[in-house]
């Protein structure tokens, strides 16, 4: 099948003028539309949905709003614009000129980072993929598409670096992100949190606030490599993936509004029986994501994140504002670790502790949407607070892996984290319940009962524009 590259695929990477590149794709593409079918959204393919599409990496055209078929989106390839005279700005080629092509001695290292971040791409299209059967509105079933399409975008944007840079082993890879699908016994996805289906909106606003933040810090590392297809491509991604974030903020900003009201109209705190969801799930739903997206940054002491930074490849969350020599030859990092049930400080080179600098950023970054969920909390009068979890609770990589330790950071011993556990993590009856609240909701204006109505719409259209034709 040929393709249109001036129509179907929008692009500012000369797609037309490259003939390699365009064999290439003309082979893959099939395949992909091939997976969406397969595996995206399994309901509403052929319904026009008002979505965005990015047709130019300018103000006017990275986000052109219209009616179309998930099938018919353009999924189009964008870099953003080169920053003129743009030097490397950490690790050992600090200060020299970034690179358009890949040196030799690297060329390993970099297809690992740009696959394993490919890889997340498709693996939440299939994670989301039934969420349509029950959105609580019209508002929200747009939503899950849009960021269905983007995450598909982005998986082209990784492609795209696949094929033009990595030549045969590139197109072997690019063939092997629709080979693995997300909870496959015989070729999962590469990290584990993308196997695990999201079954409820509530899973998928918690999702699109933590793991779509872990998204975000793990692009604006890339964005400062110093090669510098990935870092325009991640910057662009980063536009994209702000709305990701934007749909997980006022998703649980909204459950929770509507768990204050009935709070408050009731006068009790338990809302299950007026179909709300109480607080105490809430808090149970966070603690799980926030611990699960933590684990996505990999071990706190890694040779691997120092090789990357040390070579350039991967550079830490804004990076040129950090106030050091962006070498860390010379700088330390207090590490904590169990030794025989005690807990003790090590200091180590910052070097190796990248991953948990990037884990830092994150953490703070994550308290600011509690601090406006517990603001909501506060206007409807009601004194309980939602929190995060300390970073060691129910981790499953790194130094804490699988070790009891308490929401609050205690450690505790194998009988207590057993007893108390269903406390603090969802249970097969709190996803039960959740599971009971979704009926989906497809009349223009209509919500569903345990969520608040969104406040304002998309592109300036009125929260209950008909953002599905059904």
């Amino acid at each position: 099948m040929k393709v249109n590259y001036r129509e179907r695929i929008p692009n500012n990477v000369n797609l037309s003028d490259d003939r390699r590149l365009q064999r290439a794709l003309e082979s893959w593409q099939p395949k992909f539309l091939d997976w969406w079918r397969d595996l995206g959204p399994a309901i509403f393919q052929e319904k026009d949905v008002y979505l965005r599409t990015a047709v130019d990496v300018g103000r006017e055209g990275w986000a052109v709003f219209d009616y179309v078929k998930l099938p018919e989106y353009r999924w189009g390839i964008f870099l953003a614009e080169p920053e003129p005279a743009r030097r490397v700005g950490f690790g050992e080629h600090l200060g020299q000129p970034v690179w358009s092509e890949i040196p030799g001695e690297y060329r390993t290292e970099l297809r690992r980072l740009i696959v394993i971040q490919g890889d997340t791409e498709p693996a939440s299209v299939e994670q989301q993929r039934q969420l349509g059967r029950t959105a609580p509105s019209l508002y929200d079933l747009r939503n899950v598409f849009q960021v269905n399409v983007e995450e598909g975008r982005h998986l082209w944007a990784m492609v795209y670096l696949l094929h033009a840079h990595f030549g045969r082993d590139g197109r072997e890879e690019a063939e092997a992100l629709l080979e693995r699908h997300a909870g496959d016994a015989e070729k999962p996805r590469i990290l584990e949190a993308f196997n695990v289906e999201t079954s409820d909106w509530l899973s998928f606003f918690m999702y699109t606030y933590f793991q779509d933040r872990d998204g975000k810090f793990q692009l604006a590392a890339l964005r400062e490599s110093a090669f510098d297809p990935l870092a325009r491509t991640c910057e662009f991604m980063l536009k994209e993936e702000a709305h990701h974030m934007f749909v997980g903020a006022t998703g649980v900003g909204r459950v929770v509004q509507r768990t204050a009201e009935l709070m408050r109209e009731h006068d009790t705190a338990d809302v299950r029986p007026y179909g709300g969801v109480d607080l105490h799930t809430i808090q149970k739903y966070i603690n799980f994501h926030f611990s699960v997206s933590l684990d996505l940054f990999g071990s706190e002491r890694s040779t691997n994140a120092a090789t990357y930074y040390s070579h350039s490849l991967k550079g830490r969350f804004q990076e040129p504002g950090r106030d050091d020599d962006h070498r860390l030859e010379s700088t330390t990092y207090h590490l904590h670790r169990l030794v025989d049930g005690q807990m003790v400080i090590e200091e180590v080179p910052a070097i190796l502790t990248v991953n948990e600098i990037l884990r830092d950023d994150y953490i703070g970054n994550c308290q600011e949407g509690l601090d406006r969920w517990n603001q909501v909390l506060a206007e409807h009068g009601v004194s309980e607070q939602l929190r995060l979890p300390h970073r060691r609770f129910n981790r499953k990589i790194g130094a804490f892996s699988s070790r009891p330790i308490s929401p609050d950071g205690g450690v505790l011993s194998e009988a207590e984290w057993t007893r108390r556990v269903g406390d603090w993590l969802p249970t097969e009856g709190d996803r039960a319940y959740i599971q009971s609240l979704m009926r989906p909701v497809y009349e223009r204006g209509k919500v569903a009962g345990w969520l608040a109505p969104p406040r304002i719409g998309i592109n300036g259209r009125p929260a209950d524009f008909e953002y599905v034709l059904l």
